[in-house]
């Protein structure tokens, strides 16, 4: 078994009008120190795979079939083996 974390995050290129709002917001109540914040997602998966490698493939897979808009968002994970 393995636990994938993948994070989620928007391109540099592309806007973040949620993290401009929360960055905003934040400014309004007198955290004027926040220069930047940007939103994203997180996925925890556990996977039943044989091997690392296996697992590896199937975390890229399912990023790229499912959970990563390829044209606006970029991704990392960690893979943990137990």
């Amino acid at each position: 078994m393995y636990l994938a974390q993948i994070y989620v995050t928007h391109k540099p290129s592309i806007l973040d009008p949620q993290g401009e709002a929360v960055k905003n917001a934040l400014h309004r109540l007198n955290y004027t120190s926040i220069e930047s914040i940007s939103q994203g997602k997180f996925f925890e998966v556990t996977i039943n795979a044989d091997s690392k490698d296996e697992a590896v493939k199937t975390i890229e897979s399912i990023c790229k079939d499912l959970l990563v808009n390829q044209n606006m968002e970029t991704y990392s994970y960690e893979i943990k083996e137990g």
